[in-house]
């Protein structure tokens, strides 16, 4: 993976998020989202480490990861708008998309319950004769729940190919983490026998360095990796914030946390007419993308029950 093309990922995250604020704001998403700004390089540099076939499930705040594994960021806005053209012709939005022909087994709203997914999967995968590997993200409000550290009692039993991805933006929605979690988050993981490592979620290229080694790890049947990376949240934990205006964080603290921006660590690294290139390129891709989204009919509310079952057959 270039240089470059970290940061066209990292860029196109960050411009579509706040597109996307936009929208909720303008009323053509309704409900809100909950903005990925500020922890692209984990989703950047995660995905940047996969094949196609590579499998991931996400999480509330899933949009930064499903578009750093390749979806078309016209089908993500149409989504999220609840439009007949999006991943899920309208019906998953903001926090359920979905698109198995890139590997992505969907975002899921219930804190952790991603993490028995992707291990069950990755197993699946493995049992075929694959050398498919799942990774689950997560934050850091997930490491105490039940299911997920049966999760990791079985990828470590069954040695699965599966990467356990914690995105630790320091709060699960308003509660600090040193409010929330005893111990420490990898020793989680190394209850289990799994090898647990904290890196610096902010910088795009380490991610994928210590991605890299954990998947090959996976794919080579020595089982799970479990990655903390340490990141930060600069926009709301919700777009409800922006009326109801909470004040958990200090100015200060949103300053110190904003001081280490994903965008311009990896623009850093470029010359500045290729970075200058690569941001008329996203936003003239994100100016067509969301063309279409808007162009794009609503779903007759006739076929609401449309695709409940998986015995129904897609029309």
């Amino acid at each position: 993976m270039k240089t470059v093309d970290l940061y066209r990922t990292v860029r196109l995250i960050r411009r579509f998020e706040e597109r996307a604020i936009e929208f909720v704001r303008s009323g053509e998403i309704v409900g809100g989202i909950h903005p990925y700004v500020g922890q692209e390089a984990v989703a950047a540099g995660v995905c940047a480490a996969l094949r196609t076939d590579d499998l991931i499930t996400s999480t509330h705040r899933g949009h930064g990861h499903v578009l750093a594994k390749g979806v078309n960021p016209a089908r993500m806005f149409a989504e999220l708008m609840g439009r007949e053209y999006g991943l899920n012709k309208g019906r998953g939005g903001s926090m359920h998309a979905a698109d198995f022909s890139l590997g992505i087994l969907g975002a899921n709203a219930i804190v952790g319950a991603a993490g028995s997914i992707a291990t069950g999967a990755a197993w699946a995968h493995r049992r075929l004769g694959r050398s498919t590997v799942a990774v689950s993200f997560f934050g850091d409000g997930a490491v105490n729940e039940g299911m997920l550290l049966e999760a990791f009692n079985l990828a470590a039993l069954w040695r699965v190919p599966v990467l356990f991805v914690c995105e630790n933006n320091g709060y699960a929605t308003t509660m600090p983490v040193d409010s929330a979690v005893a111990g420490s988050i990898t020793g989680r993981a190394r209850a289990f026998g799994i090898p647990a490592f904290t890196i610096d979620g902010q910088d795009p290229e380490k991610v994928l360095a210590a991605t890299t080694a954990a998947v090959e790890r996976a794919r080579a049947g020595k089982g799970p990796t479990f990655l903390e990376c340490l990141t930060y949240r600069f926009d709301a934990h919700h777009t409800f914030e922006h009326r109801t205006r909470l004040t958990y964080r200090s100015t200060e603290e949103l300053a110190t946390g904003r001081s280490r921006d994903p965008v311009e660590i990896q623009g850093a690294r470029l010359a500045a007419d290729d970075r200058a290139a690569v941001d008329a390129e996203v936003e003239a891709l994100l100016d067509a993308a969301a063309g279409i989204a808007l162009g794009s009919a609503h779903p007759d509310p006739a076929a609401a029950l449309e695709y409940l079952y998986a015995s129904e057959v897609a029309r």
